[in-house]
């Protein structure tokens, strides 16, 4: 999508832009000659997060725009009324805001230390509350003055809290500030507006919750930073209030090839959390091998007992190698029961029963889901972010099963 120039000369204040969906649209804005300030904590490299604010800035400023790289941890009040004050004295005001920072923990109640939930309600609601505050005097003489959230929709289906409601809990907080903040100030001209993929997105945090191999079910943060911009060069005084979708906003301005945001183009793609889209339905266009009619139905007459002879026939010292994971299933429904898997140490295999020692994994499903996961009519990571799957321990090592999974389907 080409830029407008509606931008040039107006200053952007990003929190979270050193890398992935908040430095893609701080390109964007750039593209324009925007001035771009980056409020991120991101001051060194990270061991497993590329970029920092400073590389983050140079990129910026070789799109065209001016940066403004700030180290802020927005859980503190005066780092963010410091960055705000640095960026008024720089570049003369803020015209928009993009809350984009987040802390993500996919952990159950049992599961998540207080510290880890008061970061992700530190940074992600009362982050997003806090730098939206500070800019606010300064939005209120600013140019078509926006706030942008990177929150989703608020679903209140249970499944969207079970399993992460600490996580849900924050990420909705964000969303309530554009519920609020939208009404408050309408009256001042002042947008207050969601934005939110209907697919994954590849970002590097998105590698370490599931995995490189996911990545390729994802889309790039492009179109992501396509949407942001075609939202914050709307009208402020009637575009307000929106909990908008990334593939709807870009297709209301009338782009239709969205397989050029895929990161491998061609290929199924996985819904985001807290859209009641299956990927069935998100993929229904997409022309996709079909699994033959035999395998699934004829695991699925056999149940987890007939699943687990298969596995067992198919594990392998590559397999073992690439895994090295004890897994646990917790199965309810049709056929309930604890079944156990061992991907670590030869000769693997699994069957009834928990796993001899702890396990890396535990995965909570009905059984029926199960049979199709295996059968592979069912992806771990689709499963997780639907709620179907739960998960407790290593994410990273429950998505590694997909390789096994695949052998399964061409067998079964």
């Amino acid at each position: 999508m080409l830029n407008t120039g509606k931008l040039a000369g107006r200053t952007i204040f990003i929190s979270g832009a050193s890398r992935g969906i908040g430095k893609a649209i701080a390109l964007k804005c750039a593209r324009d000659g925007a001035n771009v300030v980056i409020a991120a904590k991101t001051a060194e490299p990270h061991p497993k997060l590329p970029g920092t604010i400073y590389t983050a800035a140079e990129e910026i400023e070789a799109a065209g725009g001016k940066c403004l790289p700030c180290i802020v941890d927005i859980r503190y009040e005066d780092q963010v009324q410091s960055a705000v004050e640095q960026a008024v004295q720089k570049f003369g005001g803020i015209d928009v805001l993009v809350n984009n920072a987040s802390a993500i923990s996919l952990t159950g109640t049992l599961e998540t230390p207080m510290k880890r939930y008061d970061l992700m309600n530190g940074i992600n609601a009362r982050g997003t509350y806090l730098v939206s505050q500070k800019c606010l005097p300064y939005l209120k003489v600013g140019k078509n003055p926006h706030i942008l959230n990177i929150s989703p929709p608020l679903n209140m289906q249970p499944h969207w809290f079970k399993g992460h409601v600490a996580y849900t809990m924050a990420k909705y907080g964000m969303s309530m500030c554009v519920l609020g903040m939208a009404e408050e100030f309408k009256a001042e001209g002042i947008a207050v507006n969601a934005l939110w993929p209907l697919t994954a997105i590849s970002t590097a945090a998105m590698d370490m919750l599931a995995g490189k191999d996911a990545q390729k079910q994802c889309r790039k943060p492009d179109i992501m930073a396509d949407a942001a911009y075609v939202m914050v060069t709307r009208d402020s005084g009637s575009y307000t209030g929106n909990f908008a979708i990334d593939e709807d906003v870009l297709k209301e301005e009338g782009i239709q090839d969205l397989d050029q945001y895929a990161c491998v183009p061609g290929h199924p793609l996985m819904p985001d959390f807290f859209l009641d889209i299956s990927a069935e339905e998100l993929n229904k266009n997409l022309k996709i091998p079909q699994a033959s009619a035999g395998g699934a139905s004829q695991a699925a007459a056999g149940g987890p007992a007939q699943t687990f002879e298969v596995i067992n026939s198919l594990v392998s010292e590559d397999i073992l190698s690439s895994v090295k994971g004890v897994f646990q299933f917790n199965l309810t429904g049709a056929e309930e029961g604890t079944w156990h898997l061992n991907l670590k140490d030869a000769p693997g295999g699994g069957g009834a029963g928990e796993p001899a020692g702890k396990p890396d994994v535990t995965m909570t499903m009905t059984s029926e889901d199960f049979v199709k996961m295996f059968a592979g009519e069912m992806q771990p990571t689709q499963a997780f972010m639907s709620g179907k799957l739960r998960i407790k321990g290593d994410l990273a090592m429950a998505i590694k099963l997909e390789k096994l999974m695949g052998v399964m389907k061409s067998k079964l």
